[in-house]
Formats: structure tokens, sequence, C-alpha cells
């Protein structure tokens, strides 16, 4: 097996030789900013240099999101923000490289109504970044160049350079990409292809450079977290099929080979879809040392004719009889979900029924978003599409729900301790909140960041604990 890629560093940056600038804007989620830090490590590779300044940038990369419509705004607020600085900057030489999901999808389109772009690079360019920028570098002027190819079939490896934007603490790590799911309000599928992937190799030795750089937090991600090596299987596996790990590789046989690497580190799951949950998988959570009691399983409703809508694989029962089971399977875990409020058909009693389950089921970390209509998803050619104010209204009163509910498990948390991996010298983090989207533990005196220790919880500040470290 060869050696793995090494994450490259600041001190790598640093002491390359004088060579082209790139600077980056990365936006949307941790897959996307994992395709950013592959696209700065093939640069870094090829000899040039990144700068955090975009005066000094020879050029300028913007890494889209097109999930919803406010991250499509933000986008493309991006990309004529940079465009204009140019010329406050003057600096009318600096090339303007779109990259990302929106890159992927409309590149077409933002060619025409951009034109200001000099090229767009797709999802399966992330790791030509470093040859695609020499291209655009040495072009004369012209109409946008374009190396989005339509299907996506990349998936990185442990041996892909990587240029890490998070503390150097933590990290994200992409164990699939793609998504085989029909859900109607998500167009992930169209831009980022089947789901695929890495072997459990490829994720073994990647974790294990990670621990040896020193980093404490490992947060797997992929679009469908729980159908992790099920694609590799001789026979696939549709949703809710037994998973049996005696047919091929599964996230459970992952998390064991986990288990025996050496060192203190945890590992953190993100984005399990509740349709490939097993009993193997609660049952290797719950026996692990290293995987955190916490799961991040988005729901989107639990109506059945919404999830029938939604076509989420899923059903009332289904659900509430898997919260059981993992609640009861692995002892003090912390569940995370999200649900769309504001659905085309969704009616009052519909949302009464979802704000009914949030009470009783009581999460421990809960997200509302309000329904999107995205173009060219089955949802958004649906009849009885909802007012904007309908929309924000069940969102206030889902968001209001669940601060009671997050304020009354908070104060059940004073007087016990926890395990908290330090951020800042004054905040942390324990094992039941991910990095960006989950609540902090604030320190009454400075700890060493980057390190875990142990907090004896004093009080709440809202969401947020108080604590003394032991």
């Amino acid at each position: 097996m060869d050696s793995p890629g090494r994450t490259l560093s600041v001190d790598d940056v640093l002491s390359a030789p004088p060579a082209l600038k790139v600077g980056m804007i990365s936006l949307g989620c941790a897959k996307n900013l994992v395709d950013a830090e592959i696209m700065l490590g093939d640069i870094l590779a090829h000899g040039m240099q990144v700068t955090a300044n975009a005066d000094d940038a020879d050029v300028l990369i913007v890494n889209t999101c097109a999930f919803i419509d406010s991250a499509k705004e933000e986008s493309i607020e991006a990309i004529l923000n940079a465009h204009q600085a140019r010329g406050l900057r003057k600096r009318p030489g600096q090339k303007l490289v779109v990259s990302g999901c929106m890159s992927q999808r409309f590149a077409a389109e933002l060619a025409a109504e951009i034109p200001e772009v000099d090229a767009f690079m797709g999802l399966d360019q992330v790791a030509e970044a470093g040859e695609i920028v020499r291209k655009v570098v040495g072009r004369s002027e012209g109409a946008a160049l374009s190396f989005v190819t339509p299907k996506c079939r990349y998936i990185p490896d442990y041996t892909t350079p990587r240029f890490r934007l998070t503390p150097p603490h933590y990290a994200y790590l992409k164990i699939a990409e793609g998504c085989n799911h029909p859900c109607s309000f998500c167009v992930i599928p169209q831009m980022r292809g089947r789901h695929r992937s890495r072997p459990i190799e490829s994720v073994e030795a990647e974790i294990r450079g990670l621990v040896d750089e020193g980093v404490k937090e490992i947060n797997l991600i992929s679009q469908d977290t729980t159908y992790y090596g099920m694609d590799l299987w001789d026979q696939k596996a549709g949703p809710r099929q037994p998973i049996d790990s005696a047919r091929g590789p599964t996230l459970a046989r992952l998390l064991e080979k986990i288990e025996g690497i050496s060192g203190d580190f945890w590992v953190r799951l993100l984005y399990t879809h509740p349709a490939h949950w097993s009993k193997e998988l609660m049952d290797a959570i719950a026996a692990s040392s290293k995987v955190v009691k916490y799961v991040d399983m988005p729901l989107q409703h639990i109506d059945d004719e919404m999830l029938r809508l939604m076509r989420r694989e899923t059903s009332r029962r289904h659900i509430e009889d898997l919260i059981e089971a993992i609640r009861e399977g692995i002892p003090g875990i912390t569940l995370r979900t999200t649900f769309i409020v504001g659905f085309p058909g969704e009616t009052e009693e519909q949302f009464e029924s979802l704000l009914e389950f949030i009470e009783r089921i009581r999460f421990e970390r809960l997200g509302i978003f309000t329904y999107s209509q995205e173009e060219g998803s089955r949802a958004a050619k649906m009849s009885g599409q909802l007012s904007a104010a309908t929309k924000s209204a069940r969102y206030r009163r889902a968001m209001q729900l669940q601060r009671e509910i997050a304020s009354e498990l908070a104060k059940s948390m004073v007087g016990k301790q926890v395990k908290a991996l330090v951020e800042q010298p004054l905040v942390a983090r324990s094992e039941g909140d991910a990095p960006e989207v989950d609540t902090r533990v604030l320190l009454a005196r400075p700890a060493p960041v980057g390190e875990f220790v142990k907090v004896r919880v004093t009080g709440t500040q809202v969401y947020d604990l108080r604590g003394e470290t032991c």
C-alpha cells in the first residue's frame, strides 16, 4: 500500500518559493469544504501558493453552493462581488474561476449571465485544480473556459493532497460521494451523481494520517453516511433491506476498523439517512470507545403523507421504531435531526402532527428549514405551494417549541460532568455538539485549545452550557 497523502499545513504554504498565488472563497456545507481543501491541496502540489488575501491572488476561486435558493443567491453575490473587487483593487488581470455545485449544474447559464467569469470547473475536477489554474492564467481573453463534465464519478482517496481549512484539532473526512435517494425536494443527485463509497482501507489510512497530525475530532461525512459501502456489494441493497456485513463493506465494519486505531481522538457520524440503519450499526456505536454517542439523522417530516410526497423511503412507524431502538441500544445518545416545514400541500393538521412529534420525542439537537422550491426538483412542480408567510409562521412556531425543549434539556445537565474538546480558550464542545451547528460549553477559565478536558456543568445560557474544568 502506498503511504498516505500528507495533509498540507500552513508551513508548507509559507516555505514554498514565490509562485502563482491562488485565493479561494468557499461557501456551503462541510462536503463542499472538503472539495475546497482538495482543490487547494492540488494547487499547492503544483507549486503554487495559497493566499487568504484576495488582493494578492493571481487567481480567485469561488466555490459555490446550490442546495437551496438562498445558497444560490449567496453564491451569485460572491461571484459578482469578487469581480467588482478586481476593479476596486486595480487587479484587472486577476482571473476568476467558479467551482462547486452551482458551477456543476448551471455553468452554461452562468457563463451567459456573468461573462466576467474566466472559467468554470465541475465537481469531478476538484483534484485537477492546479492544472486548471495554469490553463486559465495562460489563456488570452475570450469566452469563459468550461471544464465541467456532465456526470460526476470522482471520489477522493487517502493519497489525495488536502490543505485543511478547519482548525488543527478537527477535520471532515468524506467517506462517500453522491446519493441514490429520490427525495422530491432535492437536486443533489443531479449535481453529485450516484452514491459511490471509498474502500474501508482508504478511509482507515486517512484517519491514521489525521490522528498522527494531532487531529482530535474526525467528522465522517457523505450525502448518505449509513449507505456507506453498500454500493460495493455484488447485489445492491435498497432502502430498509436487511444490512448484513457478510455481503460486503458497511459503516459498522468501518467503525470496527476505526476502533483499532490508537490515539486520543473521537469520531462523529454526520448525515445518516434513517432508511439504512441496522442493529449491527447500533451495536458498533454502542461498543466503540472512539465513536461519540451522537447521531445526526435528518428526518424531514413525520406525517406519512408528507413522507410519501417527499419520497423519503421511510414512514412514521419506521422512524418511531428506529428512534426507540437507537435510544435503547446506545445509552446516552444525543439525537440531532432536521425537519422541513411548508412543503407543498402540508396542512395545518400535518404541521401540528409534526409539532406533537417534536414535543414527544424531545430531540437533543434539532434544526428547522422552510421548504425551498428548487428548480428541477419534483416538488417544485407540485400543486399546493404554500405562501412565504405560512412557511415563516410555521418555522417560528417549530423553533419556539424546540427552544423550550432545548432549554429544559440544558438545565437537566447542571451538576453533571462532560468530556469536551476546547475550541477557543473559553469555548468547548461536548461529544453531543458537532462543529458549527450545535451548542457550546462556555468555560469559566481558559483551557488549552485543541485538547480534551473534563467539565462540570454549572449553568446554562439558552442553548449553551456553562461550566468549569475539573
